[in-house]
């Protein structure tokens, strides 16, 4: 596929909390790169509504740093997600025990869709 144009990265939008590049599409809507995509090495940026692509142009120096994910152990208040709808804690013993978030969270759904105005 061809490219459009060839976009210097200071002349695109950043979102630091998304880690997206954006620039606008003649078509209307934005193309669109992560930042993470930029430092594997990707330059080319696509618009989700058209056929159309632009090539960035940037070193990789100039990139702010990836963020680290925010589910880091160290901050999980002494719980760690074990399987899917499960939870290991400790109780007031420093003993673990299992919870089932499942059955909690679907009792939660169903009370606030039972407390309509």
């Amino acid at each position: 596929m061809s490219i459009y144009e060839e976009v210097e990265i200071e002349d695109l939008d950043y979102d630091p909390v998304a880690q997206v590049y954006t620039y606008p599409c003649p078509c209307g809507d934005k193309f669109s790169i992560t930042l993470d995509a930029l430092w594997d090495g990707e330059d080319i940026a696509t618009c989700p509504s058209c056929t159309l692509r632009i090539e960035i142009i940037y070193d990789e120096e100039d990139l702010p740093p990836l963020r680290e994910d925010d589910d880091d152990e160290d901050e999980s208040g002494g719980e760690e997600e074990q399987e899917e709808g499960e939870k290991k804690k400790q109780d007031e013993k420093g003993e673990e025990k299992k919870e089932d978030i499942i059955g909690h969270d679907i009792a939660s759904v169903l009370q606030k869709s039972l407390t309509v105005k």
